[in-house]
């Protein structure tokens, strides 16, 4: 059994842009590929979906729900886009007793500046350290999803 399952649903953190117009499509889970050059070992990846977060409903958190659910693994990363990331945190209810962490980027993890991989590290050690509960790990800090906001202006979350 791996030390950690990894849930992907999309988000910034999966963007590939097309042009200076801002077209975009969800590509491949990055994850896979942050991890393996950090030689970070034992997780399981399972891709759930590759939407923006802007346009997950309610039958989308029920997925996402529906799988930390069903997941046998006690630790759980989920990367997610970051609009509505605490929302589908609030979502989850009680976990089971499941360490459950959300993370994403406000950059695309393809972009050579990113805050990607530094949020995915931050958010590794939160999963593999935290007792359980369900938290949101961005901009090195964690965050209760009931009491946390994103502030685009400041391209950050903080806690309300």
């Amino acid at each position: 059994m791996p030390i950690l399952k990894v849930f992907t649903t999309g988000g910034t953190i999966d963007k590939i842009y097309f042009d200076a117009a801002s077209q975009y499509e969800i590509g491949e889970p990055q994850i896979g590929r942050v991890l393996q050059g950090a030689g970070v070992a034992g997780i399981e990846i399972c891709p759930l979906m590759r939407k923006d977060s802007l346009q997950m409903d309610d039958a989308d958190r029920a997925r996402v729900r529906e799988a930390v659910q069903a997941e046998s693994c006690q630790r759980i990363l989920i990367t997610h886009g970051t609009d509505t990331m605490a929302q589908t945190a609030l979502a989850l209810g009680d976990c089971g007793g499941k360490t459950v962490v959300f993370t994403g980027a406000m950059q695309p993890a393809r972009f050579h500046e990113t805050d990607a991989v530094f949020n995915i590290g931050f958010a590794l050690g939160v999963a593999l350290s935290s007792p359980p509960g369900v938290y949101l790990a961005m901009n090195g800090r964690v965050f209760d999803p009931a009491h946390v906001r994103k502030n685009r202006e400041a391209g950050r979350f903080e806690s309300l």
